[in-house]
């Protein structure tokens, strides 16, 4: 699937939609920050915002209590649902512009069978060291990198440096693989289910500032890279031969975007669990609406995926209060009917 007619977008062109996105994102924060069972007031929490940045001298009239809702409830779990959101969509840009593929997801190699079989695994044999709550993302972690490092020695004994394809099925198979061994491992395993089918549809409830320490260095440095790669992203976009022949060294450019998508969307759904459709949504509705550039693309992804993912948080922890929906189950509520668009639209990009 090629897309040889991007349109690379002028400094005005892209001006005004990274200011709309910026926006959009802030919106949500503010959101975020406002919504839940305890009205905290928008002056009253940007007031508070402002108390702790130096030189401003700006004193918050928050009680205690309320000081403590907004900075170890609400704030860590928007600014993980910012990070994690921005990541996932980050990456499915990355991915569908490296495999010039529309449909192409975070997951697409693997990466969630294998942080799902890590999960596990910590869930079933962790036993009392679990209840740290540092085992599971670390042991997810490993099972994602170890997953894409799998799909990458497969798929490059069947070439995969010289055609895409080869990894997309090597994806194919070790997600297959991988799952029929977390299937095993929860049969071994039966009392841990309802933790593990927990995690597998994802969570920002139980987040708090250390989730935020843990995934933020991941997430920055995969997205610094990625950004600096957009370029390259849409030379890639008119096919390998084409981008060789304007000098990119195709191959490498495909690992090094690949690579730092993988560590990026692993260190995401290791603290989130498995939120889906995020990666398919946002940089393909971005894509139909401003064009194929990935110089746009790319960073208006960020803004909009965690804009997206703080408000999908807040619809999942107010649609049946006080009982929270799983996130990944509000994602999907949105994705299903958007992915239909996609796979109707999609011979467009072909």
């Amino acid at each position: 699937m090629t897309d040889a007619s991007v349109k690379v977008p002028g400094p005005v062109r892209t001006a005004v939609p990274l200011a709309l996105g910026t926006m959009f994102l802030l919106v949500s924060l503010a959101i975020g920050l406002l919504v839940g069972p305890v009205h905290l007031g928008l002056v009253p929490i940007a007031d508070a915002i402002a108390s702790h940045v130096p030189l401003l001298h700006v004193h918050s009239d928050l009680s205690q209590p309320d000081s403590a809702i907004l900075w170890q409830l609400r704030a860590p779990r928007v600014v993980l649902g910012a990070l994690v959101g921005g990541m996932l969509a980050l990456a499915g840009a990355s991915y569908q512009g490296v495999f010039r593929n529309p449909l192409a997801d975070p997951y697409l190699l693997g990466i969630a069978a294998g942080a799902g079989l890590g999960a596990t695994i910590a869930i079933g044999y962790g036993h009392g060291v679990v209840e740290s709550h540092d085992l599971i993302p670390l042991a997810a972690f490993v099972g994602a990198g170890a997953a894409v490092a799998g799909t990458y020695l497969l798929g490059s004994s069947a070439g995969a440096g010289r055609s895409p394809a080869a990894l997309i099925l090597a994806g194919v198979t070790m997600a297959c693989f991988l799952t029929a061994m977390q299937t095993f491992v929860q049969q071994q395993h039966a009392q841990t289910l309802q933790e593990v089918y927990s995690w597998i549809l994802g969570r920002l409830g139980t987040s708090g500032w250390h989730d935020v320490a843990l995934v933020a260095p991941y997430v920055l440095v995969s997205s610094v890279v990625i950004l600096l790669h957009r370029r390259t992203l849409d030379v890639l976009s008119v096919g390998d031969e084409e981008a060789a022949s304007l000098g990119v060294n195709v191959r490498r450019a495909r690992l090094a975007i690949v690579a730092f998508a993988t560590v990026g969307t692993a260190a995401a759904v290791a603290v989130s669990g498995l939120i889906g459709f995020v990666g398919i949504i946002v940089p393909h509705a971005i894509r139909l609406v401003l064009g194929g550039s990935y110089r746009l693309i790319v960073p208006l992804s960020i803004l909009v995926g965690a804009g997206f993912l703080v408000l999908a948080d807040v619809l999942a922890r107010t649609m049946m209060a006080p009982a929270e929906v799983p996130i990944g189950v509000v994602t999907a509520f949105f994705g299903a009917p958007f992915f239909a668009v996609v796979l109707r639209t999609s011979r467009s990009f072909t």
